[in-house]
């Protein structure tokens, strides 16, 4: 399916409309000049129209809430599903097969099932689908994407992590053992739903690690540097909750191989990078921010000699929200409907 005129408008379906992701997905896309919104689906929210929902969207011409069983799927291009982790698999099995689907939760990005089983807890229910769905970090497998049905939306920590450490893992400049990954994220990250530890009482003013050892992105991360590496690759990643709505930063501990010093990571970076819309490599000395991407499709890299000899530290940033979710994912669309890759995601970051 290519467009190549801007008038030519896919018809978009959101699944999932009613959390984080599906709101970023209709932003994005109501101004998207390609898309036009024709579906929305929220279970619990079924019957209401998105700005009930979400007053900031009330201005939009867009379709009510409707229920996935209660979809019409007649004349759809594109599906986003940004459902549930372990509820969209069955979901995806039932899309007709002239769509493309991307899929904004983690249940097509581990090849391997045995390894899904393992970290999420139950079978795999579309294992043959599995087979046939590409892993979504644009940057890296573009061409890929450009030729697939199915595309697994990465993470938003594994975005982050990623995105630096692949091509100097692949290019031999650092070691794939040791690597720290210290990541921190907004209350975002952890979905709409109602939880306990969401509250603003329990979250503000204070700074907690979680999962600490089993964060399940960490598979994820480990698939991918495996790939670069050519061997099994384990990593130390360790999340944290921050007392901010959006954004990750990722501080990442690596060992230089080969003679390599700080700076040739960061020059083999900044050339693996320049010509990349989003991803982008910081001079020699200053670091990122997430404030620096909030609301935008950007990620921001920057790399630092360590005081340890043989050692750098790599830092990245982007909005959990956006280049680690919904901007990624109409990025990926783009991609695989051969239109241009920026459009609709030219914004640059808010601030303040």
């Amino acid at each position: 399916m290519t467009r190549t005129r801007h008038d030519a408008r896919l018809k978009i379906g959101i699944l999932g409309a009613s959390g984080y992701t599906g709101a970023e997905l209709v932003r994005l896309l109501a101004r998207h000049p390609a898309a036009e919104i024709v579906l929305l689906t929220a279970d619990r929210q079924a019957g209401k129209t998105l700005g009930e929902v979400f007053p900031h969207l009330a201005r939009l011409p867009l379709p009510d809430l409707v229920r996935i069983e209660d979809a019409d799927w007649r004349g759809l291009d594109v599906v986003f599903c940004a459902l549930p982790h372990a509820t969209t698999q069955q979901v995806v099995a039932g899309i007709p097969k002239d769509m493309k689907i991307v899929d904004l939760s983690a249940d097509f990005r581990l090849r391997d099932v045995a390894t899904y089983a393992k970290w999420y807890g139950h079978e795999h229910l579309a294992p043959d689908l599995q087979k046939s769905a590409v892993y979504g970090l644009t940057e890296i497998y573009r061409d890929d994407i450009a030729a697939a049905r199915l595309v697994a939306n990465p993470g938003c920590y594994t975005t982050a992590s990623e995105l630096p450490l692949i091509p100097l893992i692949a290019g031999g400049l650092i070691g794939a053992d040791g690597i720290v990954i210290d990541a921190k994220s907004g209350v975002s990250g952890a979905g709409r739903s109602e939880k306990l530890g969401n509250l603003h009482t329990e979250v503000s003013e204070g700074i907690s690690a979680y999962a600490i050892a089993g964060h399940r992105h960490a598979p994820e991360i480990e698939q991918e540097l495996s790939v670069a590496a050519g061997r099994p690759v384990i990593v130390t990643f360790t999340p944290h909750l921050m007392p901010m709505n959006r954004g990750i930063l990722a501080t990442i501990y690596v060992t230089m191989t080969n003679g390599a010093v700080a700076e040739d990571l960061r020059i083999a970076l900044a050339a693996r990078y320049e010509n990349e819309p989003f991803v982008h490599v910081l001079p020699s000395g200053r670091a990122p921010a997430t404030r620096d991407v909030r609301g935008s499709n950007h990620c921001l890299i920057g790399v630092f000699a360590d005081r340890v000899p043989g050692r750098a530290i790599v830092v990245s940033a982007l909005d959990n929200l956006v280049k680690g979710a919904a901007g990624q994912a109409v990025q990926n669309m783009n991609v695989m409907c051969g239109l241009p890759e920026a459009m609709g995601l030219e914004q640059e970051a808010l601030f303040p």
